[in-house]
């Protein structure tokens, strides 16, 4: 995959690095050439000097022949301008944006423009750990309505069904890992020792999972 990041800080030097070990071919953009010294001698990609919003550059860089972009500069709205360049005139398949701003990052995901934003995550993720001390977070869906969480089948529900707590629109169990592999269940289907939930709850629903299963 060809990967063009915008913008050289820790976050953009440290996701250019994660991509290049992953075999991606990566390429760095940068207006300020010692942020591009953070890839140090080792970074296998290609760096290069110019803002990233600017249409020459971009080619320079190869976006009509990138399959990804991220926009990760200190500037929520240079870091739009180049997601939407990239996704409108260049039809980028994947495109993200780092938005400092929860409310501007809310309006440009209605525009269809996907974000990221550092603060709302922050939050979400404090959240979590104050509502979830007992389960493993491993994503949230949406604007952070939803969860997905992990958690090994509490004894009390061993020899019961899913059907048993699961709450329409609330809390389901979507999956469960067993002796090493993972399966859908049924709502039929019984709770084991050491087995390990895999399961989706409103985030406003999560008194009621604890109190569904013992915590």
């Amino acid at each position: 995959m060809k990967v063009i990041i915008i913008g050289c800080g820790r976050v953009g030097s440290g996701l250019a690095h994660v991509m290049s070990r992953r075999s991606h071919g990566v390429t760095v953009i940068d207006s300020d050439p010692a942020a591009l010294k953070r890839l140090g001698p080792a970074f296998k990609g290609r760096k290069i000097v110019g803002i990233g919003f600017d249409r020459d550059i971009l080619i320079e860089a190869g976006i009509q022949r990138a399959d990804a972009l991220a926009a990760v500069t200190v500037s929520d709205e240079a870091n739009v301008v180049s997601a939407r360049l990239a996704r409108q005139v260049f039809r980028v398949p994947r495109v993200v944006a780092r938005v400092y701003d929860p409310g501007k990052a809310e309006i440009y995901r209605r525009f269809g423009l996907q974000t990221i934003s550092p603060v709302s995550l922050g939050i979400d993720r404090l959240a979590e750990m104050l509502s979830f001390a007992h389960l493993d977070t491993v994503v949230s869906l949406g604007s952070s309505e939803v969860d997905i969480v992990d958690v090994d089948v509490p004894r009390l529900l061993v020899g019961r069904s899913v059907n048993e707590i699961t709450v329409p629109g609330e809390i389901h169990v979507v999956a469960i890992t067993r002796a090493g592999r993972t399966f859908l269940p049924t709502l039929g289907t019984v709770f084991q020792e050491a087995d390990r939930l895999h399961l989706a709850v409103l985030v406003s629903s999560a008194e009621r999972l604890g109190k569904l299963i013992g915590l």
